[in-house]
């Protein structure tokens, strides 16, 4: 359906009428904010965010598997736990520390060290806002990729280890490269394709921590901020469908990039 609404104009009031490539067209070609700042947003924020989010996940996963079970259950659970609360916490806790008066915790330890003169507005501030986006949904972005990708590392047959111990392994980072990673594929592209999908889907986070949409100056503006945009504030419904469209492909693209690495050959 939103393939079809993206060839039409369509403002939820009137039927929708068929502009062809129109919306496309002007996508590509007028829409300064899209290219210039939308583009660049998310392809930065899925770069930095995505590969990272996902190697800290797998790291974490491995050194929980080296600990016993008890105490794994408790720092998983804690681990994941960002992931189900992110919308309270965004609007609880990170507001507070990033909050541009006196009292929020990161302007009150700055003032208190004399390293500022006056308070920072961290959330309006388009220098510092596509950080704090990167590190919020870093910090919730152990989900149920991190999940599965725990459950592949304790599910490895533990004979493996022993077999390569004997033929001349030496350490765990041998044991990672040669054993773990290998041995988990399913795992490693299930990881990669939930990273992907809730790197390119974060977009409403800029909107949750300024409060705007658009964002300061589209310093936090995504591609997914822009559906919303254009879609739920200016009621262009076939417009947004095309931006739809076009996250669409990118999402595929990424995931047969991930396929390509963690794919099973066979």
């Amino acid at each position: 359906m939103g393939i079809l609404l993206s060839f039409t104009y369509f403002n939820l009031l009137e039927s929708p009428s068929f502009v062809g490539f129109g919306n496309y067209i002007s996508l590509f070609t007028s829409d300064d904010v899209f290219m210039q700042q939308v583009i660049p947003n998310t392809v930065k924020f899925a770069i930095i965010v995505g590969p990272i989010g996902y190697m800290l996940g797998f790291f974490l996963a491995w050194l929980l598997a080296q600990i016993p079970s008890k105490p794994r259950t408790v720092l998983a659970l804690v681990i994941y736990s960002p992931s189900m609360t992110a919308g309270i916490a965004m609007s609880v806790m990170w507001k507070i520390i990033f909050s541009g008066d006196e009292s929020g915790y990161l302007n009150a330890i700055l003032l208190n060290f004399n390293l500022i003169e006056q308070p920072i507005q961290w959330l309006t501030n388009p220098q510092y806002l596509m950080t704090i986006m990167i590190v919020v949904t870093l910090w919730s972005s152990m989900g149920i990729g991190f999940l599965a990708m725990l459950a592949g590392v304790l599910n490895i047959n533990q004979e493996l280890y022993e077999a390569a111990y004997i033929d001349g392994m030496k350490n765990k980072w041998q044991e990672m490269f040669y054993i773990t990673i290998p041995s988990m594929k399913p795992q490693m592209l299930f990881g990669a394709v939930m990273s992907l999908i809730s790197t390119f889907n974060a977009g409403a986070i800029g909107v949750q921590l300024s409060g705007q949409n658009p964002t300061p100056q589209n310093a936090g503006q995504l591609i997914v901020t822009h559906i919303d945009d254009y879609g739920f504030i200016r009621f262009d419904m076939g417009y947004a469908a095309t931006v739809s469209v076009v996250l669409l492909v990118m999402v595929y693209l990424f995931s047969r990039v991930a396929t390509k690495l963690f794919g099973e050959k066979e």
